[in-house]
């Protein structure tokens, strides 16, 4: 009888543990921290052309053949002389440059062009999306070695009803082909000034942040 009893506790305990565990890993895993200031910066991934970028396109000695500040359309095309209707959208700029030096190449000799971004939009999969309880939702550019707190810099930060430290961040795993969620801490990071609650982020990222229930 006595046997029986004990095994019948540590099989509550095992019980209780479990259930302790898929609670503590129901808010998503954490990311490790980022300095505030990298050390060490680096280039990101290639800029990939979106709708309604801003590009100038040259054509070496025939600048009647480019155009400045020409916007990429919303259905992701640009136009400019004897090139029209040329896909912009998801390709770098020197991918661009290849496409429309082949089309030139049907009128001149050796075109070489050059294709500059002067303002950036980007695609969706290159723009970091902060939506919930902050001062200004938005989509903003990713730029290479963001950082959570830079991306809540520029959307001025925490509204008077957030749960920061309820926020998830969603991240496409390329490598597993499926979405991932991480939890943050944005109360910790902007109000109490917890470094450790500063995570790097990468193109693409989605930060939701809810509010409180009271």
């Amino acid at each position: 009888m006595r046997k029986f009893r004990v095994s019948t506790s540590i099989a509550s305990c095992a019980v209780a543990a479990l259930a302790l565990s898929g609670c503590a890993g129901s808010g998503g895993t954490e990311l490790p921290p980022a300095t505030f200031v990298a050390l060490q910066e680096g280039p990101g991934e290639q800029y990939v052309i979106g709708p309604l970028d801003n590009l100038t396109i040259h054509v070496w000695r025939n600048p009647e053949l480019g155009a400045e500040k020409i916007q990429v359309r919303p259905d992701g095309r640009i136009t400019i002389p004897l090139v029209k209707d040329m896909p912009a959208v998801g390709k770098t700029p020197s991918m661009l440059e290849e496409d429309i030096r082949l089309q030139l190449s049907q009128y001149i000799e050796d075109p070489l062009v050059s294709v500059i971004v002067n303002e950036f939009a980007g695609t969706f999969s290159q723009q970091v999306r902060i939506v919930g309880a902050t001062e200004k939702p938005a989509s903003i550019p990713y730029r290479a070695n963001m950082t959570v707190l830079d991306a809540m810099i520029a959307v001025g930060g925490l509204n008077d009803f957030a749960a920061g430290n309820r926020a998830k961040l969603i991240r496409f795993d390329k490598q597993a082909g499926r979405q991932r969620e991480y939890a943050l801490r944005l109360t910790d990071l902007l109000r109490r000034g917890d470094s450790e609650a500063n995570v790097m982020l990468r193109a693409g990222d989605v930060i939701i942040i809810p509010e409180s229930a009271f």
